[in-house]
């Protein structure tokens, strides 16, 4: 930060933001773009004034089940045809209608342009917890267009850069818990402006030695309510009991609620599944990955905590892989089954049929 000026990480933060509640976004190397989600008819009918010919830009997922040629391989541009309006440009973002109204086109993908702007617009609604799906403009003055709109800009390559934001430790403090009373809560917050994440420490773990560990994603439904949809809540409590029963470990509990979709995108998820989807298929159906999570916020946090080295709680090989992969050495994976029932049978099924998870 140059006096008050905000530095990209600041803008970043400020472009999840607007688009969050529905304003637009500059790309600088000559793109203004909306989040499909939040776009309302004001804006979308502001947007045909401007000239150009503009583009909905989504997933090749999302292009897959829509019958779209996604000639950049991991996305589809989709010309914007000049009769359809919001609810067009909606039902090709969310497929909450597809089984009503499978028919969206015929949908007209593009080749022209600077498919990294795309990428970057797509990244951008990813990292606001949107759906994965931009209107995109291509504009000659990125610089003047911000400024007359008093709008946010941001270089298009720092929304595709993958550098993990700086975390810093803001405070821990004691907290006995019913599985140990030698509990103690830290917060970590990264410099980026997204959640904080959590460790619990139990007990006193010695730093030279491999301490019994979990990565926890969030889970509101699981952890909070009891969802018998997930063995997620199991998996907390019972990571939890174990290290309690130890007399030390560390629970990492990271704010990446629907594998890095969020709530919301996680609810269209279920109610996908109740059509017949499984957890997978949904994921794709909405233009996500299988597993949008970021590991290396766990291996980052384990290493200011001063560890090396963990036995990690997980029947996911990947976690495993991604630890080694930024330095954090697992010297024994701990399977942590639990929670199976009759609810959650067919989506641990397809954990392990399809995301290699060791059930």
């Amino acid at each position: 930060m140059t006096g008050f000026s905000p530095d990209i990480t600041e803008r970043l933060a400020r472009a999840r933001a607007d688009l969050r509640m529905g304003v637009p976004v500059v790309l600088d190397g000559g793109a203004v773009m909306l989040a499909a989600e939040t776009l309302d008819a004001d804006r979308l009918a502001h947007l045909r004034t401007l000239g150009g010919a503009p583009v909905l830009a989504i997933t090749s997922w999302r292009a897959q089940t829509l019958k779209a040629r996604a000639y950049d391989g991991d996305l589809a541009r989709i010309a914007l045809p000049l009769d359809v309006g919001l609810s067009w440009v909606r039902s090709v973002a969310d497929p909450a209608d597809d089984l009503r109204a499978p028919m969206k086109g015929p949908l007209r993908s593009i080749r022209d342009g600077n498919a990294d702007l795309h990428r970057a617009a797509i990244a951008l609604t990813k990292a606001a917890r949107l759906l994965p799906a931009a209107l995109v403009l291509a504009i000659d003055d990125a610089h003047g267009f911000a400024k007359a709109y008093d709008l946010t800009l941001i270089p298009g390559a720092a929304a595709l850069d993958l550098t993990l934001s700086p975390l810093r430790p803001v405070i821990s403090a004691r907290l006995p818990l019913e599985v140990s009373e030698a509990g103690r809560l830290h917060i970590f917050r990264p410099d980026d402006g997204a959640e904080e994440h959590y460790a619990v420490e139990i007990g006193q773990p010695d730093r030279s030695q491999p301490v019994l560990s979990r990565l926890h994603s969030a889970c509101f439904t699981g952890d909070l309510l009891g969802s018998l949809k997930c063995d997620c809540g199991p998996q907390l409590r019972g990571a939890l009991a174990q290290m309690g029963a130890t007399g030390a470990g560390v629970l990492l509990y990271l704010n990446q609620e629907g594998r890095g979709i969020g709530l919301a995108n996680k609810m269209r998820a279920y109610s996908l599944q109740d059509q017949g989807f499984d957890t997978v298929e949904a994921n794709h159906r909405l233009g996500f990955e299988d597993d949008e999570r970021d590991f290396r916020i766990g291996a980052e946090i384990l290493k200011k905590m001063g560890f090396s080295a963990v036995r990690l709680l997980t029947n996911n090989p990947a976690k495993v892989a991604r630890m080694e992969s930024c330095g954090i050495a697992v010297v024994e994976r701990v399977p942590l089954k639990v929670g199976e029932n009759s609810h959650n049978h067919g989506y641990l099924a397809t954990k392990a049929a399809k995301s290699g998870h060791l059930l």
